[in-house]
């Protein structure tokens, strides 16, 4: 099943749509919130104006969580990272934390500057080389529980992280650098390894990239993930995680504004969205 955050109330998408009169928040953090929404829905009846609040008043699904990262999680990561720094002579972190135990998590964002479906996404105007990461997100409540799955596009300017890694916050963290949605899937079991993780991104109308991976190129277990978010700190109101691209456009291609990025994973929907 899956929850919509908007301006009307909660979405709940379970065979019909049904409107929950609750606070974002309080919800996704609640025990048991599988069994609590298969139950809710039983007990309501189904609105027929869903798809107007959809179109008019959704909103990215996060309201006080914030939103972390991790990096390096997929080989293709590691050598893009590798290639892109290793003339500022930092090629060889991105090959050791590959390999380490300890995975590299970094702060992406506030929910205030994060956007959600068909919102603009920004590129920073001091990079010259930039790119979206399509990622698995994983939704976190305050109690460490893995209680669901988003979309995210961890926006990069690749020039200033390749400039040197302690540039990592910049080239990751600005207005509008981080786009989830359009919903989050509420699961009761983790998703298949065969699950596919496809972008395409479009200019003037035509698609000049595409590319897809699945969940079985990811090195690291989701649970280490969290686990290790977790070990010294805590989220009140729940926290999401993106877990790292295995997709990295050629180190040729840069966005421009205007471009359109659409970003798929089965059984959680696409999440679109404009370069500003």
């Amino acid at each position: 099943m899956k929850l919509y955050h908007t301006e009307k109330g909660i979405l709940l998408e379970h065979d019909a749509f049904y409107l929950i009169d609750s606070d974002w928040d309080v919800l996704i953090n609640q025990i048991g919130l599988f069994e609590r929404l298969h139950s809710l829905a039983s007990t309501m009846s189904p609105i027929s104006n869903a798809k107007e609040i959809l179109e008019n008043h959704l909103l990215p699904p996060v309201k006080n969580q914030e939103i972390w990262a991790s990096g390096v999680t997929y080989f293709k990561s590691r050598e893009a990272r590798m290639e892109e720094s290793k003339d500022a002579g930092g090629g060889d972190f991105y090959d050791r934390v590959y390999h380490a135990e300890r995975p590299e998590l970094f702060f992406k964002s506030p929910p205030y500057r994060a956007v959600g479906h068909q919102a603009k996404v920004r590129i920073r105007r001091d990079s010259a080389w930039n790119v979206p990461e399509p990622e698995l997100t994983l939704v976190v409540n305050s109690n460490q529980e893995i209680i669901g799955y988003t979309i995210g596009n961890d926006m990069s300017s690749r020039d200033i992280e390749g400039e040197n890694p302690l540039y990592l916050p910049q080239a990751k963290s600005y207005d509008g650098a981080a786009a989830v949605g359009p919903c989050v899937l509420v699961a009761s079991s983790p998703l298949s390894l065969e699950t596919r993780i496809q972008i395409a991104i479009a200019r003037s109308g035509k698609v000049i990239f595409q590319e897809e991976t699945t969940l079985a190129q990811l090195k690291r277990k989701p649970e280490q993930l969290v686990e290790y978010l977790f070990r010294e700190t805590t989220f009140r109101h729940g926290v999401l995680l993106m877990t790292g691209t295995g997709i990295v456009p050629p180190d040729s291609f840069t966005l421009n504004h205007g471009d359109e990025i659409s970003i798929t994973i089965d059984h959680i929907g696409t999440l679109l969205n404009t370069v500003e």
